[in-house]
Order: structure tokens, then C-alpha cells, then sequence
């Protein structure tokens, strides 16, 4: 669903842009409080993650392919805040070093496939986690209804920014229900990528899962006929540390695998927007990309004649990337809540 430069005129695209601004800045500050020692290193392999899914489309329809958008997995991973920085950086990736999405439009595409995506998905979330019973099957299950609803909802937020500044006359009615009909069979993929990933997660390390946190109740203990909170647990012990690292490789050699091997054979059929943009005539304006000269747009190295090959440094490269880029984020995030936490116990102090 990257929407292009061309699609959206230029005031509404200057709005998204300080929408999308305005989000990410919260964003910041409210992935202080999700993001510590443990989370941090999986942000940023979240990031990776997702860009590597991302060039996996599935077929959806007969000439029609979808592809993971990736919001409900970050924010119910490592928090909606949190989330939202992932799908950004993997989209700003995206747009300059593969020219895959418009940079004009990136404002677009952060609101609605970052932001829109991440917000729906953990509200659904939640909601489900509350009145489900307490477990892993609850938190799997959640995910893929929080999934399968956030991509129509981005279908619905695109429809919404186009009405009012698409540049090309369409009926919106067309608009909406073809965008809407075709990202509700891209919605059963998202989640199905979503829950296998969740439940696999949930099922090692449910304790690096920012959804899976109620699963963790605090240990009352009865003490002189009275309940009270058990003492805090000791710090984690060296193996889970290691697991932790275990985690984190091997999610990264997963997502350099389908990155770099794996999308080779995803479907070529045009995504959803693309679809729905040839048939409608929504793509009748759409500009050159900036980045299209880029050593690696459109998902292949430049010069590297062997396709396979091409796409598939191109995917490594992108993951290699993005995980560093990610990383580096969250671990600013990271400091900079700790530096907040001493100033706060310095001034408690005095």
C-alpha cells in the first residue's frame, strides 16, 4: 500500500507530513517508557523483520497480490509507540534507498500505514486481551483479529486522504469499495503472519512481549492473614540472557533468509493500491520517484544482471540497513530514558 508521488496533491500531502511529524515526535517520547535493556535489540529486529516480509507478496485475487504492512505485529511486540517507529523507519528505508513509495508521500504512507495500521490494530488488541481467558492462545488469537482489521482500516484511511486530495476525478465511492473489498483478503494474510509470529514469540520469550505483559501477574503472598506483594523478583540470569541473544540472531538470519533468498519468489502480481489505482485511473499523475536512479530501486542492485542474484543482495542490504537504523533509534530512545531516570532520582533526592 506505498502510495507514490503524484497520487496525493501537494497540501494534503504537507498535512499528512506534519501529521506523520507530529506522531513520530509522541512516538518518541512515549517509547521511553516501553523500551529498556531487553526490548531495545528487538525493536530494531522488528524493523528488519517487517521490511523483509514486506517484499514477500502473497496473491489475494486473480492479478492482485498483498503484502504484511506490519503495524499490529510492531505494536503488539514492542508497543504501539514503539510500533509506530518501526513501520516509519522501515518505510524511510523504503522511499530512498529502494524508491518504493513516494517521498512526497511519505507523510501518506507514515499516517496511514504507520500510524493508522499501529493504532487500530492495538486498540482491537486490547480490547480482545481483556475479555478473552488469560494465555497464550488468547494473545494469538488477538493478534490475528487486530491484524486482519488494521489493513482495511489503512484501505479506509487512504480513501479518506484521496477524497480529499487526490489528484485524479474518480467517483470515491469506486475508491472505497474496491479498496476496501480487495484489503480485507490482504487483511487474512496480515494476520496469518501476524499470529504465527506473536504465537512463536509468545511461546519462548513471552516476557520480551509487550502484549503478552498481563500474562506476568504479580505473585501475592499471605502474611499474617493478609495479602501482600510478593518481593521483585532477582535479575535475570545469565541463560535467559542468552536466549535473548539466541532470539535475536535468529531472527535476523530469518529475515535475511526471506529477504534474501525467499522473495525471489513472491507473487508479481501488482499490490492491492496498484491494482486499484490501473483500474480506476487513480495512478494517471503519478511522478517519477526521486530515488529512481537509486543503486538499488526498485529491489535490485544496479548493474547486477542476474536477477535473482540482484533481488536478493538488494533484500540483504535492506535488512542490514534497516535493523542498523532501527537499532540506533531505539537505542537513543533507550539512554535518553535513562538519562531521564537519573535526573528524576537526582531531584528526588535533594
Amino acid at each position: 500500500m506505498h502510495v507514490p508521488d503524484g497520487f496525493i496533491n501537494a497540501p494534503t500531502s504537507a498535512v499528512t507530513g506534519v501529521v506523520a511529524a507530529g506522531a513520530i515526535a509522541v512516538s518518541l517520547r512515549g517509547a521511553r517508557r516501553e523500551l529498556d535493556d531487553r526490548t531495545a535489540p528487538l525493536a530494531g529486529l522488528v524493523a528488519a523483520f517487517i521490511f523483509a516480509v514486506q517484499m514477500l507478496n502473497f496473491p489475494v485475487a486473480a492479478g492482485t497480490s498483498g503484502h504484511l504492512l506490519g503495524g499490529a505485529l510492531a505494536a503488539i511486540l514492542v508497543g504501539p509507540y514503539t510500533g509506530v517507529l518501526c513501520v516509519s523507519v522501515v518505510l524511510l528505508m523504503q522511499g530512498i534507498l529502494f524508491a518504493d513509495g513516494g517521498l512526497t508521500a511519505l507523510g501518506v504512507n507514515i499516517t496511514d500505514m504507520a500510524i493508522v495500521t499501529t493504532v487500530v490494530a492495538y486498540a482491537v488488541f486490547r480490547g480482545l486481551v481483556k475479555v478473552l481467558p488469560r494465555g497464550r492462545r488468547s494473545i494469538t488469537a488477538a493478534s490475528f483479529v487486530a491484524a486482519a482489521l488494521s489493513v482495511p482500516a489503512a484501505a479506509v484511511a487512504f480513501t479518506f486522504v484521496y477524497w480529499i486530495g487526490g489528484t485524479t476525478d474518480v467517483a470515491i465511492g469506486k475508491v472505497a469499495t474496491a479498496m476496501i473489498g480487495v484489503h480485507v483478503l490482504i487483511g487474512i494474510g496480515e494476520a496469518v503472519i501476524t499470529a504465527l509470529t506473536v504465537g512463536a514469540v509468545v511461546a519462548v520469550r513471552p516476557d520480551l512481549v509487550h502484549g503478552a505483559r498481563d500474562l506476568r501477574q504479580k505473585l501475592r503472598l499471605r502474611v499474617h492473614g493478609e495479602l501482600v506483594d510478593a518481593p521483585a523478583p532477582e535479575p535475570v540470569p545469565v541463560a535467559a540472557r542468552t536466549s535473548r541473544r539466541a532470539l535475536w540472531v535468529t531472527g535476523l538470519v530469518t529475515s535475511l533468509v526471506l529477504a534474501g533468498f525467499v522473495s525471489f519468489y513472491a507473487s508479481s502480481n501488482p499490490d492491492g493500491l496498484e491494482k486499484v489505482a490501473a483500474d480506476k485511473g487513480i495512478d494517471k499523475k503519478t511522478g517519477q520517484h526521486a530515488s529512481a536512479d537509486s543503486p538499488l530501486a526498485d529491489y535490485g542492485v544496479k548493474d547486477v544482471s542476474d536477477a535473482r542474484l540482484s533481488g536478493g543482495l538488494a533484500g540483504v542490504i535492506g535488512v542490514g540497513v534497516t535493523v542498523v537504523a532501527g537499532s540506533t533509534v531505539f537505542w537513543a530512545v533507550r539512554r535518553r530514558r535513562a538519562g531521564d531516570d537519573v535526573s528524576a532520582t537526582a531531584t528526588g533526592s535533594v
